[in-house]
C-alpha cells in the first residue's frame, strides 16, 4: 500500500471548496491510505509539506481559488517551491483553473482541475492510494512541450445528495449548498459557466440532515450556499415558496430552539423580483437573521438589460420597501463601472443608492472585474470617477454603504494586466 497525503492550502475563499471536498472523501479512503491535511498559513503549509516529505509520502498540495486570489496563491505556490523544489504535485482548481487552465499551468501549477470537483477528488484519492499516475484522472489538465493537454472536464454532479456538503469527522463545517448553477447567467458571473445555467437543488430531507449534524456538533448556526436563494426548488424563473417553506420548516425542526437559521444572507443572496410579502412572510416564521442581501448591481434600466440581470430598476426599489415593512434590513448589492457605463447610467445608480439608503436601506459596493469563464471576461476593467467616488465615500462615511469596492477596482486592473500578459505570452512576436 502507498502512503499518501493531499494537502490543501486552506485559505479564503478556498476553504469553502475543501469543505465540499472532505465532504465527497468520506467513506472513499482510510487515514492509512490517504492523509488528508489543511493549513491555513504559509507557515503552516511548508511545515506540513516537510513531514509529508520525510515520510516519504506520494504528496499533492492543492489550492482552489477565484479569479481575484489567482496571483495570491500563484505566489505562494512560488514560495513553496523555493522551499522545496522537488518531491511533490501542485494541483489548482476553483473556477480560475476551469476557465483559464493554460495560463494557471504556466504560473507553475502541475495540474488544473477543471469543472466540479467532487467526482475528480475521490478519482484523485484513489489513484494516490494506489500509486497511479495523475494525468490519468478525469478532469485534470496540464502541460506537455508547452501545450495544454486536457483530461476532459471533471463529471458533472447531478444529484448534490450523493455528496455530504462537509465532513464532520474532520469538523469541517461550513454553509450548505442547497442550491448549484443559475438559470439567470449573468454575464459578469463565474457561477453559471463554471456550473451550467440550470438549477441543481439539494433534498429538504438532505439539508436538514446536515442541519442536525451541525447542531450535533455543538455549534449553533446553519447557512446556505445559494445563487438566488428564492429560486430553492424551482426550476425556473417561479419562486416556489411551498419548496422554500418546507427546507426551512425541516431545518428549524433539525437544529431546535437552540440553533440559529440564517437563509438569504451571505454567502446567498435574494433576487429583487423574489422579495414579496408572501415570501418574507414565510421567512419571517422560520429565519433568525433580520437582514436579507438582494442583488441589485445597477441603476441603469440599459446597465440591467445589457448585463442580462432579468429585472429592472423599479423591482429593486420595490424590494427594499417590502423588506422593510415586513421587518428586514436590506443589504444591496452594487456593481459600478460594468461595461457600457456612461456618465448617465452612473449618475441613475448613484441616485438609486442615495434613494435607497434613504429608505433605510444599506448599499454594499463592488467594482466590476473582467472575469474569465464569462461574456464579460475580455471588457475594461471597472473604473469609478471622481465625482462618484465622492459621493460614494459621502455615503460611506455616513454608514449608508460598505464595501471593498477600492480594492476590486485594483483587482480588476491586475485581472486585465494578467489577461494581457498571457495573451502575449500565448502569442509571441
Amino acid at each position: 500500500m502507498n502512503r499518501a497525503t493531499l494537502l490543501f492550502s486552506d485559505r479564503s475563499p478556498g476553504r469553502y471548496a475543501f469543505n465540499v471536498l472532505a465532504g465527497a472523501l468520506r467513506g472513499v479512503a482510510t487515514q492509512d491510505e490517504l492523509r488528508l491535511e489543511f493549513a491555513r498559513t504559509p507557515r503552516s503549509l511548508a511545515t506540513t509539506l516537510e513531514q509529508a516529505l520525510e515520510r516519504g509520502d506520494r504528496t499533492v498540495v492543492a489550492w482552489s481559488f477565484y479569479s481575484p486570489s489567482f496571483a495570491e496563491c500563484a505566489d505562494e505556490l512560488a514560495d513553496l517551491r523555493a522551499l522545496f523544489p522537488s518531491g511533490w504535485t501542485a494541483l489548482a482548481g476553483g473556477v480560475h483553473a476551469t476557465a483559464e487552465p493554460l495560463a494557471t499551468l504556466r504560473a507553475g501549477f502541475d495540474f488544473a482541475a477543471l469543472g466540479e470537483g467532487e467526482h475528480t477528488v475521490r478519482e484523485l484519492a484513489r489513484v494516490l492510494a494506489e500509486g497511479g499516475a495523475l494525468r490519468e484522472v478525469r478532469g485534470l489538465a496540464r502541460l506537455e512541450s508547452g501545450a495544454l493537454v486536457r483530461n476532459a472536464r471533471g463529471a458533472p454532479v447531478d444529484e448534490l445528495d450523493t455528496f455530504a456538503p462537509f465532513d464532520p469527522a474532520r469538523r469541517r463545517f461550513g454553509a450548505i449548498e442547497i442550491t448549484r448553477g443559475c438559470i439567470y447567467a449573468c454575464k459578469f458571473c463565474q457561477t453559471p459557466f463554471l456550473s451550467k445555467a440550470r438549477f441543481r437543488h439539494r433534498s429538504s430531507s438532505n439539508v436538514a440532515h446536515w442541519a442536525a449534524e451541525i447542531a450535533r456538533a455543538g455549534l449553533r448556526d446553519v447557512r446556505f450556499i445559494s445563487p438566488t436563494s428564492l429560486s430553492y426548488g424551482s426550476r425556473d424563473e417561479q419562486v416556489e415558496l411551498a419548496a422554500v417553506e418546507e427546507l426551512l420548516a425541516r431545518v428549524r425542526e433539525a437544529i431546535g430552539a437552540q440553533g440559529r437559521l440564517f437563509f438569504g444572507t451571505f454567502p446567498s443572496e435574494v433576487r429583487p423580483e423574489h422579495v414579496t410579502p408572501q415570501a418574507l412572510a414565510v421567512l419571517r416564521r422560520y429565519v433568525d437573521n433580520d437582514n436579507l442581501v438582494i442583488g441589485g448591481q445597477s441603476g441603469s434600466e440599459r446597465v440591467l438589460e445589457a448585463t442580462h440581470r432579468g429585472h429592472d430598476v423599479e423591482s429593486i426599489e420595490r424590494a427594499v420597501r417590502v423588506s422593510l415593512a415586513a421587518g428586514f434590513k436590506p443589504n444591496v448589492d452594487f456593481l459600478l463601472g460594468l461595461p457600457g457605463e456612461d456618465e448617465r447610467d452612473a449618475l441613475a445608480t448613484l441616485e438609486l443608492v442615495e434613494r435607497l439608503t434613504q429608505l433605510g436601506a444599506r448599499a454594499h459596493a463592488h467594482t466590476f472585474m473582467p472575469l474569465p469563464g464569462t461574456p464579460l471576461r475580455k471588457a475594461a476593467p471597472g473604473r469609478v470617477a471622481g465625482a462618484q467616488r465622492a459621493r460614494l465615500e459621502s455615503l460611506e462615511g455616513a454608514g449608508k454603504l460598505f464595501g471593498q469596492w477600492r480594492r476590486h477596482e485594483q483587482l480588476a486592473g491586475e485581472l486585465a494586466a494578467q489577461r494581457t500578459a498571457s495573451s502575449s505570452s500565448a502569442n509571441p512576436g
